[in-house]
Formats: C-alpha cells, structure tokens, sequence
C-alpha cells in the first residue's frame, strides 16, 4: 500500500489549501480514509474522516466548519480542503487508510500512514 500525499505550503492565517492523497497497492472503494495531523512538539492527532462511499464524514471539533474531507473513488484520491486556516492549524499532514470495516479516527484504526506534507501557516 502506498499513500501519497501532497499539496502542503506556505499560506496566510485565513487563506486556503487542499491537500490530495494518492493511493496504491489497495482496493481504495474499500477503506475508509483519514487525515491526521502533528504540530511541532505534539502527538498526531485525528483530523478528518471519510467513509468508503464518501456518504459518512468525521471532524475534529477544531476544524468542523473549515474543513472539507472529500474522496474520488475513481481516482484513489482523498482530499483535504482546509479554509480559514489559523496558526494553528500548522503542522505535519497525514493521510491515512482505515483497517477493513474501520473507519480511521484514532491511530490504531490505521492500516497504513502517507509520508505527510508540510502546512504552514503564517499569522
């Protein structure tokens, strides 16, 4: 299984980034998938989820209402659209897949973890 993510930067406290996760080596219809982040000095922690039909989505409650978790199965892409972006919201972005039936929103429901990207946000 690879899962790679891109589409991190340097970006304004309020401005915008989508994230874009490419998957390979699975059945990507079949797992539910994730986003999970680590600021500088902090554990990983859950950030948004994604059912494997796309119907069903999850947010930490820092980023309910700013965040987008969204998916294209015909793709193998999972995205992040993250708007009003704070300082912090700054961290390491991992996308994640969900072990079969288990939708990822703590790291044991991972099966397996993307490189991450770097966000960046300046206030």
């Amino acid at each position: 299984v690879q899962l790679q993510a891109f589409g991190g930067g340097l970006v304004q406290a309020g401005g915008s980034l989508r994230l874009s996760c490419a998957a390979s080596g699975l059945t990507f219809s079949s797992y539910a998938m994730g986003w999970f982040r680590q600021a500088p000095g902090k554990e990983r922690e859950f950030v948004a989820a994604i059912s494997w039909s796309g119907n069903s989505t999850y947010y930490a409650d820092s980023v309910k209402g700013r965040f987008t978790i969204s998916r294209d199965n015909a793709k193998n892409t999972v995205y992040l659209q993250m708007n009003s972006l704070k300082s912090e919201d700054t961290a390491i972005y991992y996308c994640a897949a969900g072990r079969r039936f288990t939708v990822p929103r703590d790291a044991p429901d991972v099966a397996a973890w993307g490189q991450g990207t770097l966000v960046t946000v300046s206030s």
